[in-house]
Protein backbone atom coordinates (compact mmCIF):
# COMPACT_ATOMS: atom_id res chain seq x y z
CA UNK A 1 0.00 0.00 0.00
CA UNK A 2 2.66 2.17 0.70
CA UNK A 3 4.52 1.88 -2.37
CA UNK A 4 1.31 2.91 -4.21
CA UNK A 5 1.18 5.77 -6.91
CA UNK A 6 -1.53 6.87 -4.62
CA UNK A 7 -0.13 7.01 -1.50
CA UNK A 8 3.41 8.85 -2.48
CA UNK A 9 1.76 11.46 -4.45
CA UNK A 10 -0.86 12.14 -1.56
CA UNK A 11 0.59 10.92 1.39
CA UNK A 12 3.89 10.13 1.39
CA UNK A 13 6.39 12.20 3.80
CA UNK A 14 3.35 14.41 4.75
CA UNK A 15 3.78 14.51 8.70
CA UNK A 16 0.26 16.50 9.30
CA UNK A 17 0.28 16.37 13.18
CA UNK A 18 3.75 17.94 13.25
CA UNK A 19 1.80 21.05 11.76
CA UNK A 20 -1.32 21.58 12.88
CA UNK A 21 -2.99 18.97 10.41
CA UNK A 22 -3.05 20.75 7.78
CA UNK A 23 -3.65 19.19 4.45
CA UNK A 24 -0.63 21.09 2.70
CA UNK A 25 2.36 20.88 3.96
CA UNK A 26 3.56 24.40 5.16
CA UNK A 27 5.94 26.72 3.50
CA UNK A 28 8.86 26.23 6.39
CA UNK A 29 10.67 29.87 4.78
CA UNK A 30 13.78 29.95 7.04
CA UNK A 31 17.38 29.99 6.72
CA UNK A 32 18.49 28.54 9.81
CA UNK A 33 17.32 25.73 12.67
CA UNK A 34 18.17 26.33 16.43
CA UNK A 35 19.29 23.49 18.65
CA UNK A 36 17.96 23.02 22.60
CA UNK A 37 21.45 21.54 23.20
CA UNK A 38 25.09 21.25 22.65
CA UNK A 39 24.81 17.54 21.83
CA UNK A 40 21.61 18.18 19.37
CA UNK A 41 23.51 20.88 17.33
CA UNK A 42 26.71 18.34 17.25
CA UNK A 43 25.12 15.44 16.20
CA UNK A 44 23.23 17.29 13.36
CA UNK A 45 26.14 18.74 12.23
CA UNK A 46 27.52 15.38 12.08
CA UNK A 47 25.21 14.21 10.03
CA UNK A 48 23.76 17.18 7.38
CA UNK A 49 22.78 15.25 4.68
CA UNK A 50 20.00 14.10 7.17
CA UNK A 51 19.67 17.15 9.65
CA UNK A 52 17.89 21.00 9.59
CA UNK A 53 20.83 23.26 10.22
CA UNK A 54 20.70 25.47 7.12
CA UNK A 55 18.49 25.45 4.40
CA UNK A 56 21.15 25.38 1.60
CA UNK A 57 21.70 21.36 2.87
CA UNK A 58 18.47 20.21 4.32
CA UNK A 59 14.51 22.32 4.29
CA UNK A 60 11.87 20.20 5.65
CA UNK A 61 9.44 21.56 2.94
CA UNK A 62 12.15 20.74 0.18
CA UNK A 63 12.94 17.31 1.88
CA UNK A 64 8.80 15.81 1.65
CA UNK A 65 9.29 17.06 -1.99
CA UNK A 66 12.48 15.06 -2.07
CA UNK A 67 11.00 11.58 -0.30
CA UNK A 68 8.11 11.71 -3.26
CA UNK A 69 10.41 12.35 -6.05
CA UNK A 70 12.85 9.28 -4.83
CA UNK A 71 9.61 6.93 -3.85
CA UNK A 72 8.30 7.75 -7.78
CA UNK A 73 11.31 6.68 -9.18
CA UNK A 74 11.47 3.35 -6.95
CA UNK A 75 15.05 4.96 -5.45
CA UNK A 76 16.60 5.06 -1.84
CA UNK A 77 16.95 8.80 -2.01
CA UNK A 78 16.90 12.18 -4.33
CA UNK A 79 17.81 15.58 -4.40
CA UNK A 80 16.32 18.70 -5.56
CA UNK A 81 18.28 21.33 -7.46
CA UNK A 82 17.05 24.72 -8.91
CA UNK A 83 17.51 23.52 -12.48
CA UNK A 84 17.20 20.36 -14.44
CA UNK A 85 20.48 21.40 -15.97
CA UNK A 86 21.98 22.32 -12.49
CA UNK A 87 20.90 18.51 -11.25
CA UNK A 88 22.42 17.05 -14.27
CA UNK A 89 25.88 18.81 -13.85
CA UNK A 90 26.27 18.13 -10.07
CA UNK A 91 25.34 14.35 -10.44
CA UNK A 92 28.05 14.36 -13.63
CA UNK A 93 30.68 16.77 -11.60
CA UNK A 94 30.19 14.45 -8.22
CA UNK A 95 31.63 11.02 -9.95
CA UNK A 96 34.43 12.52 -12.11
CA UNK A 97 37.81 14.03 -12.01
CA UNK A 98 41.04 15.39 -14.57
CA UNK A 99 41.93 12.56 -17.02
CA UNK A 100 38.17 10.53 -16.81
CA UNK A 101 36.10 9.83 -19.79
CA UNK A 102 32.27 10.31 -20.56
CA UNK A 103 30.79 8.38 -22.91
CA UNK A 104 27.24 9.95 -24.13
CA UNK A 105 24.22 9.40 -26.38
CA UNK A 106 24.01 11.32 -29.67
CA UNK A 107 21.66 14.55 -29.41
CA UNK A 108 21.39 15.26 -25.63
CA UNK A 109 19.39 18.01 -24.23
CA UNK A 110 21.54 21.68 -25.10
CA UNK A 111 22.50 22.32 -21.84
CA UNK A 112 24.49 18.74 -21.50
CA UNK A 113 25.63 19.12 -24.46
CA UNK A 114 27.39 22.28 -23.80
CA UNK A 115 28.28 20.89 -19.82
CA UNK A 116 30.32 18.11 -21.87
CA UNK A 117 31.28 20.12 -24.61
CA UNK A 118 32.36 23.68 -22.93
CA UNK A 119 32.88 23.11 -19.17
CA UNK A 120 34.24 19.71 -18.83
CA UNK A 121 37.15 19.81 -20.90
CA UNK A 122 38.41 22.63 -18.78
CA UNK A 123 39.10 20.61 -16.12
CA UNK A 124 40.52 17.77 -18.40
CA UNK A 125 37.78 15.51 -19.24
CA UNK A 126 36.78 13.79 -22.42
CA UNK A 127 33.46 12.82 -24.28
CA UNK A 128 32.70 10.75 -26.85
CA UNK A 129 29.19 10.73 -28.35
CA UNK A 130 27.49 7.83 -29.84
CA UNK A 131 24.37 6.52 -31.34
CA UNK A 132 22.88 5.19 -28.54
CA UNK A 133 20.60 2.75 -30.48
CA UNK A 134 23.54 0.55 -31.21
CA UNK A 135 24.24 -1.02 -28.24
CA UNK A 136 28.32 -2.29 -29.83
CA UNK A 137 28.34 2.02 -30.71
CA UNK A 138 28.49 2.21 -26.60
CA UNK A 139 30.89 -0.66 -26.24
CA UNK A 140 32.89 0.64 -28.64
CA UNK A 141 33.23 3.95 -27.33
CA UNK A 142 34.61 2.92 -23.91
CA UNK A 143 37.84 3.20 -22.48
CA UNK A 144 40.01 2.66 -19.69
CA UNK A 145 38.90 5.90 -18.44
CA UNK A 146 35.40 5.99 -18.78
CA UNK A 147 33.63 6.31 -15.62
CA UNK A 148 29.93 7.36 -16.92
CA UNK A 149 27.98 6.57 -19.15
CA UNK A 150 24.95 9.17 -19.78
CA UNK A 151 21.95 8.32 -20.99
CA UNK A 152 18.81 10.20 -22.25
CA UNK A 153 16.10 7.78 -23.71
CA UNK A 154 14.00 9.02 -25.48
CA UNK A 155 15.88 11.99 -26.26
CA UNK A 156 13.72 15.01 -26.72
CA UNK A 157 14.39 15.69 -30.73
CA UNK A 158 13.89 12.75 -32.74
CA UNK A 159 13.23 10.32 -29.03
CA UNK A 160 16.30 7.71 -29.71
CA UNK A 161 16.24 5.21 -27.45
CA UNK A 162 18.41 2.81 -25.74
CA UNK A 163 18.22 -0.64 -24.21
CA UNK A 164 18.51 0.17 -20.36
CA UNK A 165 18.78 -3.01 -19.38
CA UNK A 166 21.56 -3.77 -21.69
CA UNK A 167 23.59 -0.80 -21.22
CA UNK A 168 23.27 -1.13 -17.28
CA UNK A 169 24.72 -4.85 -17.77
CA UNK A 170 27.41 -3.49 -19.76
CA UNK A 171 28.25 -0.64 -17.65
CA UNK A 172 28.63 -2.77 -14.44
CA UNK A 173 30.84 -4.96 -16.30
CA UNK A 174 33.13 -2.11 -17.20
CA UNK A 175 32.47 -0.42 -13.71
CA UNK A 176 30.97 2.55 -15.22
CA UNK A 177 28.45 4.83 -13.79
CA UNK A 178 24.80 5.17 -16.04
CA UNK A 179 23.34 8.13 -15.61
CA UNK A 180 20.33 8.81 -17.47
CA UNK A 181 17.86 11.89 -17.85
CA UNK A 182 14.27 10.33 -17.82
CA UNK A 183 12.22 14.04 -18.40
CA UNK A 184 10.90 12.40 -21.10
CA UNK A 185 8.70 9.26 -19.64
CA UNK A 186 8.24 10.92 -16.01
CA UNK A 187 8.42 8.48 -13.61
CA UNK A 188 4.93 7.66 -14.35
CA UNK A 189 5.92 5.85 -17.99
CA UNK A 190 9.61 5.17 -17.08
CA UNK A 191 11.45 4.14 -13.98
CA UNK A 192 15.25 2.83 -14.83
CA UNK A 193 16.22 1.71 -11.47
CA UNK A 194 13.53 -1.23 -12.42
CA UNK A 195 16.62 -2.13 -15.34
CA UNK A 196 19.91 -1.49 -13.24
CA UNK A 197 20.62 2.38 -13.83
CA UNK A 198 22.36 3.95 -10.93
CA UNK A 199 21.43 7.72 -11.72
CA UNK A 200 17.87 9.05 -12.41
CA UNK A 201 18.15 12.77 -13.26
CA UNK A 202 14.66 14.68 -14.17
CA UNK A 203 13.99 18.21 -15.50
CA UNK A 204 11.28 18.57 -13.26
CA UNK A 205 10.10 22.01 -14.80
CA UNK A 206 8.72 19.69 -17.15
CA UNK A 207 5.83 16.98 -15.66
CA UNK A 208 6.71 17.12 -12.54
CA UNK A 209 5.90 20.33 -11.89
CA UNK A 210 3.11 20.41 -14.41
CA UNK A 211 2.50 23.81 -14.51
CA UNK A 212 4.86 25.89 -15.93
CA UNK A 213 5.75 28.30 -13.18
CA UNK A 214 8.68 26.49 -11.43
CA UNK A 215 12.15 25.70 -12.77
CA UNK A 216 13.73 22.95 -10.43
CA UNK A 217 15.66 19.31 -10.92
CA UNK A 218 16.10 16.18 -9.13
CA UNK A 219 18.72 13.26 -9.16
CA UNK A 220 17.46 10.30 -7.89
CA UNK A 221 19.68 7.15 -6.54
CA UNK A 222 21.21 5.11 -3.39
CA UNK A 223 21.92 6.99 -0.66
CA UNK A 224 25.60 6.30 -0.89
CA UNK A 225 25.53 8.43 -4.52
CA UNK A 226 22.95 10.77 -3.17
CA UNK A 227 25.16 11.45 -0.13
CA UNK A 228 28.52 11.69 -2.40
CA UNK A 229 26.23 14.08 -4.72
CA UNK A 230 24.94 16.13 -1.25
CA UNK A 231 28.34 16.94 0.13
CA UNK A 232 30.27 17.77 -3.00
CA UNK A 233 27.99 19.53 -5.05
CA UNK A 234 24.41 20.55 -2.74
CA UNK A 235 26.97 21.78 0.03
CA UNK A 236 29.64 23.21 -1.89
CA UNK A 237 27.47 24.84 -5.15
CA UNK A 238 23.94 25.94 -3.66
CA UNK A 239 22.49 24.94 -6.84
CA UNK A 240 19.25 24.29 -4.39
CA UNK A 241 15.37 24.34 -4.94
CA UNK A 242 13.69 27.05 -2.24
CA UNK A 243 11.43 25.57 -0.02
CA UNK A 244 8.35 27.91 -1.65
CA UNK A 245 9.06 26.49 -5.22
CA UNK A 246 8.94 23.05 -3.78
CA UNK A 247 5.90 23.72 -2.44
CA UNK A 248 4.63 24.42 -5.59
CA UNK A 249 5.91 20.92 -7.07
CA UNK A 250 4.40 19.65 -4.35
CA UNK A 251 0.98 20.49 -5.36
CA UNK A 252 2.18 19.88 -8.87
CA UNK A 253 2.65 16.20 -8.17
CA UNK A 254 -0.82 15.44 -6.85
CA UNK A 255 -2.06 15.76 -10.51
CA UNK A 256 1.31 14.09 -12.01
CA UNK A 257 -0.24 11.01 -12.64
CA UNK A 258 -3.60 12.55 -14.24
CA UNK A 259 -1.72 15.08 -16.52
CA UNK A 260 0.28 12.76 -17.96
CA UNK A 261 -2.19 10.31 -18.76
CA UNK A 262 -4.22 12.77 -20.13
CA UNK A 263 -1.50 14.32 -22.13
CA UNK A 264 -0.56 10.74 -23.37
CA UNK A 265 -4.06 10.03 -24.48
CA UNK A 266 -4.65 13.36 -26.62
CA UNK A 267 -1.71 12.99 -28.45
CA UNK A 268 -2.18 9.04 -29.95
CA UNK A 269 -5.57 11.36 -31.49
CA UNK A 270 -3.21 14.22 -32.75
CA UNK A 271 -0.58 11.87 -33.93
CA UNK A 272 -2.96 9.70 -36.05
CA UNK A 273 -4.59 12.92 -37.51
CA UNK A 274 -1.06 14.43 -38.69
CA UNK A 275 0.15 10.59 -39.89
CA UNK A 276 -2.72 11.12 -42.32
CA UNK A 277 -1.99 14.14 -43.90
CA UNK A 278 -0.32 14.68 -46.95
CA UNK A 279 1.77 17.68 -45.83
CA UNK A 280 3.57 15.51 -42.99
CA UNK A 281 6.19 13.32 -44.01
CA UNK A 282 6.43 11.43 -40.97
CA UNK A 283 6.12 11.80 -36.91
CA UNK A 284 8.36 10.83 -34.50
CA UNK A 285 6.56 9.31 -31.59
CA UNK A 286 7.62 6.31 -29.34
CA UNK A 287 4.64 4.80 -28.63
CA UNK A 288 3.19 4.69 -32.65
CA UNK A 289 3.78 1.51 -34.39
CA UNK A 290 5.19 3.53 -37.09
CA UNK A 291 8.96 4.19 -34.87
CA UNK A 292 12.00 2.63 -35.48
CA UNK A 293 12.09 1.45 -32.29
CA UNK A 294 8.64 0.98 -30.80
CA UNK A 295 9.02 -2.83 -29.68
CA UNK A 296 12.08 -1.52 -27.40
CA UNK A 297 9.81 1.49 -26.02
CA UNK A 298 6.72 -1.33 -25.63
CA UNK A 299 9.46 -3.01 -23.41
CA UNK A 300 10.83 -0.42 -20.88
CA UNK A 301 7.97 2.33 -20.89
CA UNK A 302 4.54 2.41 -20.10
CA UNK A 303 3.72 5.16 -22.25
CA UNK A 304 4.78 7.79 -24.11
CA UNK A 305 3.44 11.10 -22.82
CA UNK A 306 2.55 14.34 -25.29
CA UNK A 307 6.31 15.39 -26.85
CA UNK A 308 6.48 14.41 -30.52
CA UNK A 309 8.22 15.71 -33.55
CA UNK A 310 6.73 15.48 -37.07
CA UNK A 311 8.88 16.35 -40.53
CA UNK A 312 7.22 18.49 -42.84
CA UNK A 313 7.16 17.69 -46.73
CA UNK A 314 8.94 20.52 -47.45
CA UNK A 315 12.42 22.15 -46.12
CA UNK A 316 11.59 25.74 -47.43
CA UNK A 317 11.86 27.53 -44.36
CA UNK A 318 9.03 30.18 -45.37
CA UNK A 319 6.79 27.86 -45.48
CA UNK A 320 7.41 26.12 -42.44
CA UNK A 321 7.79 29.25 -40.27
CA UNK A 322 4.18 30.08 -42.23
CA UNK A 323 2.56 26.76 -41.12
CA UNK A 324 3.89 27.72 -37.25
CA UNK A 325 2.44 30.94 -37.57
CA UNK A 326 -0.73 29.91 -39.04
CA UNK A 327 -1.29 28.09 -35.24
CA UNK A 328 -3.23 29.81 -33.02
CA UNK A 329 -3.42 27.36 -30.47
CA UNK A 330 0.18 25.97 -30.26
CA UNK A 331 2.44 28.06 -28.37
CA UNK A 332 5.93 29.22 -29.35
CA UNK A 333 7.90 27.92 -26.97
CA UNK A 334 10.80 25.53 -25.33
CA UNK A 335 10.07 22.99 -22.40
CA UNK A 336 7.09 20.93 -22.15
CA UNK A 337 4.91 19.26 -19.16
CA UNK A 338 2.42 22.14 -18.37
CA UNK A 339 -1.25 22.88 -19.39
CA UNK A 340 -0.34 24.43 -22.22
CA UNK A 341 0.16 22.97 -25.82
CA UNK A 342 3.74 24.07 -27.44
CA UNK A 343 5.33 23.93 -30.53
CA UNK A 344 9.62 24.13 -31.11
CA UNK A 345 10.49 24.32 -35.02
CA UNK A 346 14.29 23.77 -35.57
CA UNK A 347 14.94 25.68 -38.01
CA UNK A 348 14.14 29.00 -35.87
CA UNK A 349 17.88 27.45 -34.02
CA UNK A 350 19.29 27.63 -37.11
CA UNK A 351 22.31 30.43 -38.07
CA UNK A 352 22.18 32.06 -34.54
CA UNK A 353 25.37 33.41 -33.51
CA UNK A 354 27.11 31.66 -31.20
CA UNK A 355 24.77 29.19 -31.39
CA UNK A 356 25.30 25.85 -32.98
CA UNK A 357 22.79 24.71 -35.18
CA UNK A 358 20.74 21.39 -34.19
CA UNK A 359 21.91 18.48 -35.26
CA UNK A 360 18.35 17.72 -37.02
CA UNK A 361 15.91 17.81 -40.63
CA UNK A 362 15.56 21.39 -41.09
CA UNK A 363 11.82 20.67 -41.21
CA UNK A 364 11.64 19.00 -38.04
CA UNK A 365 8.86 20.26 -35.70
CA UNK A 366 8.24 19.34 -32.31
CA UNK A 367 5.25 19.45 -30.05
CA UNK A 368 4.24 19.14 -27.08
CA UNK A 369 0.52 18.29 -26.40
CA UNK A 370 -1.17 19.75 -22.98
CA UNK A 371 -4.40 19.59 -21.44
CA UNK A 372 -6.62 20.71 -24.43
CA UNK A 373 -8.98 18.48 -26.36
CA UNK A 374 -7.84 16.37 -28.77
CA UNK A 375 -10.87 17.71 -31.38
CA UNK A 376 -9.52 21.54 -30.24
CA UNK A 377 -5.84 21.29 -31.26
CA UNK A 378 -6.64 19.77 -34.72
CA UNK A 379 -8.94 21.79 -35.46
CA UNK A 380 -6.34 24.17 -35.24
CA UNK A 381 -3.57 22.38 -36.61
CA UNK A 382 -6.47 21.69 -39.84
CA UNK A 383 -6.70 25.67 -40.55
CA UNK A 384 -2.98 25.84 -40.35
CA UNK A 385 -2.37 23.43 -43.43
CA UNK A 386 -5.61 24.83 -45.62
CA UNK A 387 -3.81 27.93 -44.93
CA UNK A 388 -0.15 26.93 -45.85
CA UNK A 389 -0.37 24.14 -48.05
CA UNK A 390 -3.92 24.96 -50.18
CA UNK A 391 -3.30 22.25 -52.51
CA UNK A 392 -3.04 19.65 -50.15
CA UNK A 393 -5.85 20.09 -48.05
Amino acid sequence: MKDSLSYILNHLGEERSKYFNAVSPPIIQTSNFVFDSFDQFRNAIANEDRSHIYTRGNNPTVQILRKKVAALEKTEDALAFASGSGAIAAAVMTFIRSGDHVVCVDNPYSWTKTLFNMVLPKFGVSVTYVDGRSLSNIESAIRPQTKILYLESPNTATFALQDLNECAKLAKKHEIMTMIDNSYCSPIYQNPSDYGIDLVLHSGTKYLNGHSDVVCGFVCGSHAHVKQIFQFATMTMGNILGPAEAALVLRGLRTLDLRVHRSHMTTLEVVAYLKSHPAVDSVLYPWDESFAQFELAKQQMKGAGGLFSIILDTDNREKIEQFCEALNTFLFAVSWGGHESLILPFCSLLDIPGHPDPEVPVNLIRFYIGLEDADYLIQDLKQAFEATFPSLS
